[in-house]
């Protein structure tokens, strides 16, 4: 026999009836109660929704309230739904049931089956006249919604006793028959399976307002990538410009320095032949007084009149007035030094060039700053943080406080980490060092050594820059690097870059780039690392100070995706 299967999605519902159905579990109310916000629900249903909850929310329109309010149930939506619920023996069947034709016998009968009068939704199950009086007669089963006689699946009935599904054994997470419940789950817990889908369905509500809002998030997020990515196109294409214009900048300095020094060259050779064409004048005029009086002399030497040789003997005898040659020398590279000093005038004008690049850098920092905060957890005992923990320096007590020694403190190096940890994106925050003779700052990784004597270099996790005793200042590499800087910097600017792997650092007033780590592969959380140094006779007792950063992004805001790139 072949029968017609139903659902609640196949019943026709009229717009009257929609008025009586919760938005929880799909269906007409059972115990309806009012929220404050207006909306109505079933009891069993906006308490297990609210049971999944922090706050209390309504589930329609979000919202929320202080504390969970004390529901009644209405009555007249209870007596309205009774009415609603009511089996109508007069209802006109489909033109599909007309066609059919075909009896559905009860699902409770024993042996020869009776004729279904009637099928329950809810019980899933079809009853003759006879045991149809209990839905009739049971005000909770007068709920039910009763249809025309339909067959159900043979998965409504329980295998062992044939009986329909109409409860849920908690213990074991099954649906059950009443026989079930009376035997083998006597000791369990068990509920009518109208009540528990209610209630998986409140739960399925809140589950699926939270997949919604994780959708929402995602598409946000996906908006925000595909935002950056525009504008990451058009930042890029200024950079395209922009170095461009620097190289067409570098490429006119070369070319009119490369002019500069031919001239120059040219020149220097042109003065070189000058001088030479005089010396080779002067020597071939003295070379010709020479001749001349080596003649005047030869001829004396052949006189016979002695009176006319002791008379000119004493004029011809001294020899012309002539410069020193010796000490003359015209060589043949006139050119030396000359190609340096242009290579000089170009580096000149690539400084100036990496000094405004370097200062249009640093004016783009401010956009990733972010508010950096000292851990006090973290701290020395011998370190004293201001109360905004924006300022730290060294305690003037003569022993370190009595902290608790746990896992994350210093607990003999003068260090403390920033209270805040950055695992993706780009970050920047400025310190005031002023005019301290000793200072470290950069950051560090979240698994760093912080008990005993510590080694802040790269391999170790740190990656900082330095001062010591006054001098300048070094990179705290292995072997560290010293930083031939202008002057010394009385602010530093550092910026992490997380997925570049790169940590520079600048000085935020002259916006000068200082040094940069690069290439370095970070795969936990890094830290803002700050050490102020003991004090030297009186000296270096000021405090580091993190300098707030205008145009940043403040403590508890999300970091947005860049779009520089």
């Amino acid at each position: 026999m072949t029968g017609v299967f139903f659902s609640v999605r196949d019943m026709a519902i009229t717009p009257f009836e929609v008025q009586f159905r919760c938005c929880i579990c799909l269906d007409t109310y059972v115990d309806p109660v009012s929220i404050p916000c207006g909306h109505n629900f079933c009891l069993d249903c906006i308490e297990g929704y609210w049971d999944t909850k922090d706050k209390p929310e309504c589930p329609l329109c979000k919202e929320t309230f202080r504390e969970r309010p004390e529901l009644r149930i209405n009555r007249g939506f209870e007596e309205m739904v009774r009415l609603l619920e009511r089996p109508q023996p007069d209802l006109p069947q489909t033109e599909e049931q007309l066609s059919e034709g075909e009896e559905v016998p009860c699902d409770i009968c024993q042996g020869d089956k009776s004729t279904s009068v009637k099928s329950c939704l809810v019980c899933q199950t079809s009853y003759c006249e006879l045991h149809l009086t209990a839905h009739r007669r049971d005000p909770a089963l007068q709920r039910h919604r009763l249809t025309e006689p339909a067959t159900f699946p043979s998965n409504h009935l329980c295998r062992k006793h044939n009986k329909p599904l109409t409860m849920f054994c908690k213990k074991d997470q099954m649906p059950v028959c009443v026989k079930c419940t009376e035997r083998d789950h006597k000791r369990h817990e068990s509920v009518p399976m109208e009540k528990e889908s209610k209630r998986i369905k409140a739960n399925l509500m809140g589950t699926q307002a939270d997949i919604q809002q994780m959708i929402h998030a995602r598409l946000r997020k996906m908006k925000q990538i595909k935002k950056s990515v525009y504008l990451s196109k058009a930042v890029t294409e200024r950079e395209i410009q922009g170095s461009a214009q620097v190289c067409a900048t570098l490429i006119n300095a070369i070319e009119r320095q490369q002019g500069e020094l031919v001239a120059e060259l040219r020149e220097t050779q042109d003065e070189a032949e000058r001088r030479a064409e005089e010396l080779l004048n002067q020597l071939e005029r003295e070379i010709n007084e020479l001749q001349t009086r080596s003649s005047e002399l030869q001829h004396l030497e052949l006189t016979l009149n002695p009176l006319h040789l002791l008379q000119s003997f004493p004029s011809l005898s001294k020899l012309p007035s002539t410069r020193e040659w010796s000490e003359v020398a015209v060589h043949s590279d006139n050119c030396m030094g000359t190609v340096r000093r242009g290579v000089l005038k170009l580096a000149d004008v690539c400084q100036e060039l990496a000094d405004k690049l370097s200062a249009e850098e640093a004016d783009k920092m401010n956009q990733y700053a972010v508010d950096v905060t000292l851990d006090p957890e973290t701290a020395s005992g011998w370190l004293v943080l201001s109360p905004d923990r924006k300022k730290v320096s060294i305690t003037s007590q003569k022993k370190k406080a009595a902290l608790p020694d746990n896992p994350q403190r210093f607990d003999s190096c003068v260090c403390v980490l920033g209270k805040q940890s950055f695992t993706s994106g780009r970050c920047y925050w400025e310190v005031q060092v002023g005019d301290k003779t000793d200072w470290d700052l950069g950051v560090a990784r979240e698994s760093i050594n912080r008990k005993g004597a510590i080694t802040v270099r790269p391999d170790s996790g740190y990656w900082a820059i330095c001062r010591r005793k006054g001098g300048s200042l070094s990179a705290c590499t292995s072997p560290s690097i010293a930083l031939r800087l202008q002057e010394t910097p009385q602010r530093v600017g550092v910026f992490l870059d997380y997925e570049k792997g790169s940590v520079s650092f600048y000085d935020a007033v002259a916006k000068t780039h200082i040094y940069t780590y690069s290439g370095c592969a970070f795969t936990e959380a890094l830290y803002p690392y700050f050490n102020p140094c003991v004090p030297d006779n009186g000296k270096n007792t000021a405090p580091l100070m993190i300098y707030p950063v205008e145009g940043g992004v403040r403590e508890g805001q999300d970091i947005t995706i860049e779009s520089d790139v």
